[in-house]
């Protein structure tokens, strides 16, 4: 089941033209990861914390459709997607509350050893929330 997070656009998303600056919609979609994340039973303090494993983006992208302004209603659609022991992607579906869809964007994380920065194995809790959120 694909992970669903509400947000409206603020002022501070947008740039000089009045529309959501382009590195915003990131944000925003790291917002719903965060939301995924905490949904799934996933303590943010711990996993953004001083930990032994670091789940860094190595890869981000994004399409612009449409453009957004202050004040829109929009839903992000996240699906995560098991690539490897140790490497995932997140792909994000950003549409209005008419269901039109105006980005899309892409994030591919890998998992490492915090202190060696060597790769490893995912943790259990990353399975759980691919069992939870993949399609």
């Amino acid at each position: 089941m694909t992970f669903t997070y509400t947000r409206t656009i603020r002022f501070q998303d947008t740039d000089a033209a009045g529309v959501v600056y382009f590195a915003s919609v990131l944000s925003i979609c790291h917002e719903a990861y965060e939301e995924s994340l905490a949904a799934s039973g996933i303590s943010l303090q711990a996993f953004f914390g001083k930990s032994s494993v670091g789940i860094p983006i190595v890869h981000a992208s994004v399409d612009f459709l449409r453009p957004l302004f202050c004040g829109d209603k929009i839903l992000i659609y996240l699906t995560p997607k098991y690539m490897g022991d140790d490497y995932f992607e997140v792909a994000y579906k950003v549409v209005t509350a008419g269901d039109r869809e105006v980005a899309k964007a892409l994030t591919e994380h890998v998992c490492i050893n915090a202190e060696s920065r060597s790769r490893q194995q995912l943790p259990e809790e990353i399975a759980r929330w691919f069992q939870q959120w993949a399609e």
